[in-house]
């Protein structure tokens, strides 16, 4: 499978590493971006680079355009006669991006269409990815590029109404769980830990938190329950969260980011 790779900022770049984390060759994938630097980076791994957006496009099975929402329609329409609507799918991550304007924008020229939205550990191998097919389209258009994201991460296929919300609250939710990492960093530097031992202990505390969950299929409340003695430290502590108001800042701070 030959991918464009049309931007490699942040989330394009991430995603050209977790496609090579992937097992997926060099070779195979083309980075187009305007930044020497970005080109000189994934040269240096093997992958085939370009200024030239259309040229990229050319010789791709799918091409994912991962730039800036206004920037999309630049892009979308210096691509548009390179683009080969019978053979190539188009992925789309931007977020707040419509299918009805990315359509209107290439007419007939308009491969079957995917909105996306990943997160930054993708690079990982750890994305949540959200995945809309636009229109009727053959199923297999679909389990295909479910294939290819869920080789880096989980996916989930979604409507294009829901795009917003799951981009709050897993592209976004990643920073805001880092956030919550460092504020719990910060309380064990005050607490006696160096820095970085504090870090260290809070991301393994994620990471537990993580597996316990998963392995177990327990609500969040019922894993709570068994920490939380009568009388202890536990239930203190979130007591005090919730007196300044963690649970109603989050979800605050969810739909406040839905808002695009």
């Amino acid at each position: 499978m030959k991918i464009a790779m049309i931007g490699a900022g942040a989330m394009g770049g991430a995603t050209v590493e977790g496609l090579l984390k992937a097992g997926h060759e060099g070779k195979d994938i083309c980075v187009s971006d305007p930044s020497p630097v970005v080109l000189e980076r994934f040269a240096g791994m093997g992958v085939s680079v370009t200024t030239d957006n259309a040229e990229a496009t050319r010789g791709a099975d799918v091409v994912v355009i991962v730039v800036k929402p206004w920037l999309v329609e630049q892009v979308l329409t210096g691509i548009k006669d390179a683009l080969q609507p019978e053979r190539q799918v188009l992925v789309v991550i931007a977020a707040g991006m419509p299918s009805k304007s990315i359509r209107e924008w290439l007419g007939e020229q308009c491969p079957p269409l995917f909105l996306c939205i990943p997160n930054i550990a993708i690079a990982q191998l750890q994305s949540m990815t959200f995945l809309v097919p636009c229109g009727a389209m053959a199923s297999h258009h679909t389990e295909r590029l479910k294939g290819l994201l869920g080789e880096m991460g989980q996916v989930l296929i979604t409507d294009e109404q829901h795009l917003a919300a799951g981009t709050t609250l897993a592209s976004c939710g990643i920073a805001y769980a880092m956030r919550y990492i460092r504020a719990a960093s910060e309380g064990g530097v005050e607490l006696g830990f160096k820095a970085d031992d504090a870090k260290q202990i809070v991301m393994q505390t994620v990471r537990g938190a993580v597996e316990l969950l998963e392995a177990s299929g327990m609500h969040p409340e019922q894993a709570i329950d068994l920490v939380t003695t009568p009388g202890g430290v536990t239930i203190r502590g979130l007591n005090e969260m919730e007196h300044a108001g963690f649970t109603s800042a989050v979800i605050r701070g969810l739909k406040a980011g839905g808002k695009c």
